[in-house]
């Protein structure tokens, strides 16, 4: 595996006003900037999704790593706002705010709808796309929400968070569960516990908010950017046939599997991930 520890998360870690809400990122290396955004599950956050990425990636562009508004150490989500729309703004807003026109972006899961939501919104401000297991579809043959989605929305609810739910939740991101640590595990459930999170989680449905549904947008068959889907082949969270709507309208995309691969590409094969995106965004 990757060395993940020349970068340190405290070492990289910055906050800036974008529009009046607080955004905790990290950022590493120069060049091209590359804006990772990370997924919705439990006691996710950028460093937690993106360790194992962010030194590699640092080493040819400029790498900046948010956590989204209700995850990490940002802001909250205010309630009742849109899906994935407010998200986007607010990537727009974040980027303004460290003086960025313009960046490549890789989304994982909730990450790569809000990319997406962005390039359809502010197509100028998105270079080449990374959508990873994206939301913002629906699979052609399986079922649908699955287990996975179902422990995201739901997880505050019920019984409550507890480190055997979140547990039974991160396993279903890898193919390989024995590559979860108890550190990992122990990390997220801090994140997932802290008090402003609990009491108003970013991904509990709304029924007064309706999530958009992208993959319905007719302005997928126009969008100008060379898009690489990346997916596992036994993803359990965002099934692969979710990958087909969204390949079949945007015109310059294309669809990379890794085989015995989760949800989780970047970090359970992070060193073809790594490879992969960074000859992506250098051709």
């Amino acid at each position: 595996m990757p060395d993940t520890h020349v970068l340190t998360e405290a070492a990289t870690s910055k906050f800036v006003d974008a529009n009046g809400v607080r955004i905790h990122y990290n950022e590493a290396g120069s060049g091209a900037p590359v804006i990772l955004i990370h997924g919705g599950g439990p006691g996710a956050g950028g460093w937690s999704n993106y360790n194992r990425n962010m030194e590699p990636l640092s080493k040819q562009f400029r790498v900046i790593c948010p956590d989204l508004p209700g995850f990490g150490k940002s802001d909250m989500k205010p309630l009742g706002s849109a899906m994935p729309g407010w998200y986007a703004e607010k990537m727009a807003d974040f980027m303004r705010a460290i003086g960025l026109k313009k960046a490549h972006f890789i989304g994982n899961s909730l990450g790569g709808m809000v990319t997406l939501k962005l390039a359809l919104e502010h197509p100028e401000m998105v270079d080449k796309m990374v959508l990873m297991g994206t939301g913002g579809s629906l699979p052609v043959f399986s079922t649908f929400p699955t287990e996975g989605i179902k422990t995201l929305l739901f997880f505050y609810d019920g019984p409550g968070p507890s480190l055997q739910r979140l547990k039974g939740f991160i396993n279903q991101f890898v193919y390989d569960p024995s590559q979860i640590t108890d550190e990992l595990l122990e990390q997220r459930m801090k994140v997932a516990l802290d008090p402003r999170i609990v009491a108003n989680p970013p991904m509990r449905p709304n029924p007064n908010v309706p999530l958009d549904e992208l993959w319905r947008d007719a302005r997928l068959t126009k969008l100008p950017h060379e898009t690489l889907m990346i997916w596992g082949r036994e993803d359990r969270v965002m099934p692969i046939d979710m990958a087909f709507p969204l390949l079949k309208q945007i015109p310059r995309a294309r669809l990379f599997v890794i085989p015995q691969c989760g949800h989780w590409a970047q970090w359970e094969h992070a060193d073809e991930f790594n490879r992969t995106v960074s000859g992506f965004f250098s051709a």
